[in-house]
């Protein structure tokens, strides 16, 4: 634990000489401080205000050899994730360590169905990792946009035997497989990133791929970087182990920030990586929910998004995005507050807008109400749309369904029963 205590340290002094943002944060510290709870979380919002694409308040240095991808936020203010070379290949190299835990083996043919291209960083994260993985592998890189009989023949051509891609993109690849040849028996290991799995999801990749186990490929984020592995032999995907030699994660108590170390109790994931230099994250709030499963051994369960952001399939809608959203098109004030609600059905996840009706009903007639809702629903989808393209894209391409509104009661509105404070986001599909 002395090295990280080192590792920390240093970190903590580099950030404070040559970041100004985290020069400003922990302006109060006192020079020598090296103990990471004593340091004030990174806050969201300010964090990315500080940092653009072209100047940036994070950055300790002139970004000059390395790589860049975008990640979530909106059109006007997309979030730019910056490494180094060196860093992005360490960070491809500790992943791919983890990938004899998820089942791959000597010899494994591999399909690359990640998104390429436009800044994502998934395929060429996979692509790379596979490249440094301490097994020898065959990578088949077909991309998440190639037609989807095309992929099949691939898959056949070469005889595929794992695959990996995000849930939802396995979910559609599956249905067309049933409907198509049946099934490929070659596939024994999936691997998927990105979102969580549920139960009827599983059911249909067990009908498209008899032979396949399902398995996470690790847990890592564009913004927070690589976090953890999968766990060998642990038959729950959700369980990752901690990459410690470089990388610390924090569960934290969503109401007091206490830190948290006894098994089964969520916490927010936070996380510190001390491999990345050029755009420290140190404290960072990952925007998920987890537990311990054995705190000794940094292994934990994911239980879902917390409050900063709602994952619905691969997409990430900021719930401040939201809120804006909803207060432009509401110009009548007819809304006093919404809750964001995650739901699944149909093997595809649904972002359900719940909205506390202002106007009590008694004061216009019925049929006018209607229409009132409604417009203001279209209206709210549109602006989504325009602002998170990718989430009307994935609508279309029936990967998501489409933006529910649900209207209700000001106290038909999920609180905290401890706290009495207003539930954010209620993820309704964990179980």
């Amino acid at each position: 634990m002395n090295h990280h205590h080192q590792t920390t340290a240093d970190l903590i002094a580099f950030a404070r000489e040559h970041s100004p943002f985290y020069r400003d944060l922990y302006a109060g510290l006192p020079a020598g401080t090296a103990d990471l709870t004593a340091l004030p979380l990174v806050d969201h919002t300010a964090f990315w205000q500080a940092h653009g694409a072209t100047t940036s308040q994070v950055l300790t240095g002139p970004h000059d050899d390395g790589i860049v991808f975008k990640t979530g936020g909106t059109t006007g203010a997309p979030r730019v994730s910056r490494y180094t070379r060196a860093e992005w290949r360490a960070m491809c190299h500790r992943f791919g360590e983890g990938l004899p835990a998820a089942g791959l083996l000597p010899g494994d043919r591999v399909a690359n169905l990640f998104y390429a291209g436009e800044l994502y960083s998934s395929f060429v994260f996979t692509l790379n990792l596979l490249q440094e993985a301490p097994i020898p592998t065959v990578q088949l890189p077909i991309g998440g946009a190639a037609p989807l009989d095309y992929t099949i023949d691939t898959l056949r051509d070469f005889s595929a035997t794992v695959l990996a891609a995000p849930p939802t993109s396995l979910c559609r690849l599956a249905r067309e497989v049933v409907a198509g040849p049946g099934t490929l028996p070659d596939v024994r290991l999936v691997l998927f990133s990105g979102e969580a799995f549920y139960g009827d999801q599983l059911a249909l990749l067990a009908r498209a791929f008899p032979a396949a186990q399902v398995r996470s490929i690790g847990y890592a984020s564009v913004d927070a970087g690589v976090l953890a592995g999968p766990v060998a032999g642990e038959p729950d995907a959700r369980i990752h182990q901690v990459f410690t030699t470089d990388k610390i994660v924090e569960l934290l108590d969503p109401e007091t920030g206490e830190p948290i170390e006894e098994p089964g109790r969520p916490g927010r994931v936070v996380a510190t990586d001390l491999a990345r230099r050029l755009m420290p994250v140190i404290r960072y709030p990952v925007g998920d929910l987890a537990e311990w499963t054995d705190f000794a051994q940094r292994r934990f369960r994911l239980l879902g998004r917390s409050e900063e952001g709602a994952r619905v399939g691969v997409v990430t809608v900021y719930l401040e995005d939201l809120r804006a959203v909803v207060a432009a098109a509401d110009a009548r004030r007819r809304i006093a507050d919404l809750q964001i609600v995650l739901r699944h059905r149909d093997e595809r996840d649904e972002l359900v807008l719940r909205l506390a009706d202002a106007h009590s009903e008694g004061e216009q007639q019925e049929e006018r109400q209607q229409e009132e809702r409604q417009s203001l629903a279209r209206d709210i989808t549109e602006r989504l749309g325009e602002i998170r393209p990718m989430f009307a894209d994935h609508v279309r391409s029936a990967l998501i369904h489409p933006l529910a509104v649900e209207w209700v009661g000001a106290a038909d509105l999920t609180v905290n029963p401890r706290t009495g404070k207003l539930v954010r986001l209620l993820d309704e599909r964990m179980g």
